[in-house]
């Protein structure tokens, strides 16, 4: 697994990588502030992204905001900062996780793991959404279809779906693609 980390204090940078390292994770990019880690992460495409929130140029926060508009992996804040406000403005971000400073070894790792299932479970639901979405307007272009079969050529709503069902056989197309090509049809005569 590969990770980006933001810190702008080196010596906590540097403890930071060392501990993740020798937990078996590559430390891919190494960010002083907020701007460099938004472009490091561009650039290296890490699988998850640790990042201090009080850094020069941009905060935490907002590199997190700007790394997930582009692309989603899972994030930790490491801040020594625990007011309600940052909280809440990490969670509006969308970071998996929130370690306050001084953080141990075993509060980092699970944060990572947790991390990195709920950044899982999220993509498997909007994966899901996404497949019900093309799913329902596959449906709603069959039913059209089947709707001016009906009108046009006199069928019942079964004949019209069993000539659709026969066009998608023999065109080796999905049937949501002949409903589309007979809604073009129709509707440019």
């Amino acid at each position: 697994m590969r990770l980006l980390i933001a810190e702008d204090e080196t010596i906590i940078r540097l403890d930071l990588r060392e501990l993740l390292e020798r937990a078996g994770f590559e430390v891919c990019a190494e960010a002083r502030d907020g701007l460099e880690a938004v472009e490091l992460a561009r650039k290296e495409q890490p699988d998850l992204a640790i990042l201090d929130v009080k850094m020069p140029r941009l905060d935490g926060i907002e590199a997190a905001k700007r790394i997930l508009a582009e692309r989603p992996i899972p994030i930790v804040i490491l801040t020594a900062y625990g007011q309600q406000e940052l909280i809440a403005r990490a969670v509006d971000a969308g970071v998996y996780g929130y370690l306050v400073k001084p953080f141990r070894e075993s509060d980092l790792l699970p944060a990572i793991e947790t991390a990195r299932a709920r950044h899982a479970e999220l993509m498997a639901l909007r994966e899901e959404a996404d497949s019900l979405a093309e799913a329902l307007a596959a449906r709603k272009l069959v039913e059209r279809a089947k709707g001016l079969l009906m009108e046009k050529e006199k069928l019942s709503e079964r004949d019209a779906y069993a000539r659709l069902r026969k066009a998608s056989q023999l065109s080796g197309k999905p049937i949501s693609v002949v409903a589309e090509a007979l809604i073009a049809t129709f509707e440019g005569s």
